[in-house]
């Protein structure tokens, strides 16, 4: 998986999963919503990404390669306190308290919508982004 250049202004978001498929699909849906996207597939990758790109969130994989989705939310935590940090989960938001949110599996364009509106008040509502008539694509 490769990179996605973002500039350093508006609003970034880094995703990071070693699913080229759900990677992408994640891009479409905060493309769609007006984030310029970095899409990464480790969390080494990302580490770097993040101190670069200074993200306003960042959607993380909790199952990945190498160094995991936990340890990367934690340093994350330390390192960019600002940025809001999503999982992507088919579990909720009470089994991970580190978290600002958590993004269910599988997911539609409303759910990424809606998730993000909740944690920035400011952000397109879920019907906005329903380009795609509920299919999720």
């Amino acid at each position: 998986m490769t990179t996605s250049a973002a500039p350093v202004t508006g609003r970034i978001a880094l995703v990071v999963d070693d699913s080229v498929d759900q990677g992408d699909l994640l891009r479409l849906h905060l493309e769609r919503l007006g984030y310029e996207v970095a899409l990464v597939g480790t969390a080494e990758a990302a580490i770097e990404s993040y101190r670069r790109l200074e993200p306003a969130v960042a959607i993380i994989d909790l199952m990945l390669p190498g160094i995991d989705g936990w340890q990367l939310v934690r340093t994350m935590k330390q390192e960019v306190p600002e940025c809001v940090l999503i999982v992507t989960s088919v579990l909720g938001l009470e089994d991970f308290p580190i978290v600002d949110g958590v993004l269910p599996k599988p997911f539609t364009a409303a759910d990424v919508a809606a998730t993000l509106a909740l944690l920035f008040p400011a952000a397109p509502a879920a019907d906005d982004a329903d380009h795609d008539g509920g299919l999720g694509r």
